[in-house]
């Protein structure tokens, strides 16, 4: 709007000058000022001009990033959908792992708790048990598995993920 409003006078300020010059033309002024006149007027309506036309790129522009941001949101939108079911799929695979080694309920919440990355003694105090029983549950979980230790637990859910179709590089 501010463009728009410089771009309206700098136009009438060009058409006056115009009026100007024609009249002053006329009259038998000096040479100096009749060129002083018209390089005024020429740079008024040049910078019009170009204001004009600057105005129209920015605007094409700005169109084009507003295109260009709606589709940035929809395949946001969309990486979110996969990204949700993705989880929901390793979520239910997991679930389905869990009862393959048989792990109790509470020996499942723990493992997910150790996948999460908390320590025994902090697993211990959410779900309100001593320390004890959290390590006598990991070491099941361990055992049911076959896997040693959290690491290999670890290994076992994420290695699919980060390496899909492919061997797992060495350690």
């Amino acid at each position: 709007m501010k463009d728009l409003l410089i771009a309206l006078l700098l136009g009438t300020i060009t058409l006056l000058k115009l009026v100007d010059v024609l009249h002053d033309t006329g009259l038998a002024l000096p040479v100096m000022h009749l060129v002083q006149e018209w390089v005024l007027l020429l740079l008024s309506l040049g910078g019009c001009i170009y204001l004009i036309l600057d105005m129209q790129r920015r605007t094409r522009q700005q169109r084009a990033l507003a295109a260009s941001l709606t589709l940035s949101e929809e395949r946001l939108r969309s990486l979110g959908d996969e990204l949700r079911e993705a989880r929901r799929l390793h979520g239910a695979a997991m679930r389905k792992q869990f009862k393959d080694w048989r792990l109790s309920g509470s020996e499942q919440e723990v493992a997910l708790l150790l996948l999460k990355g908390l320590s025994l003694k902090e697993i211990a105090a959410i779900r309100e048990t001593r320390e004890k029983t959290v390590r006598q549950q990991a070491s099941s979980i361990y055992a049911k598995s076959g896997l040693e230790g959290r690491h290999a637990l670890a290994a076992w859910f994420l290695e699919d993920v980060l390496f899909p179709g492919q061997p797992a590089p060495p350690v």
